[in-house]
């Protein structure tokens, strides 16, 4: 069951991506509810992995631990940074489009 908030939390990452792409490819009146849905996605992404760690500290885990610790806090750099990115991206376009 616990390995399954890894697989969730790859899925909901890739979903905080999917969305802001989708409405920047796509014209989208609803870009503010996606881009809500899209940090949502990589809130509970992230939450999913601490909530892994946390079982893994409950175990007794430690090796496994030190070994994903490094790895997880990058991936989740990068997953916070592109989503924020990618957000910011459309709502610029949006922005423009309303203007112009």
């Amino acid at each position: 069951m616990i390995g399954w908030l890894n697989v969730g939390s790859l899925l909901l990452g890739i979903l905080a991506w999917t969305l802001p792409v989708v409405t920047l490819v796509t014209y989208r009146k609803n870009h503010l509810t996606l881009a809500v849905m899209s940090m949502c996605a990589c809130a509970l992404s992230l939450s999913f992995q601490i909530f892994y760690h946390y079982h893994l500290v409950k175990v007794g885990d430690w090796s496994a631990i030190m070994d994903v610790s490094g790895s997880v806090a990058f991936a989740s750099a990068i997953l916070i940074i592109v989503t924020i990115l990618l957000n910011t991206m459309t709502m610029i376009r949006h922005k423009k489009e309303v203007i112009s």
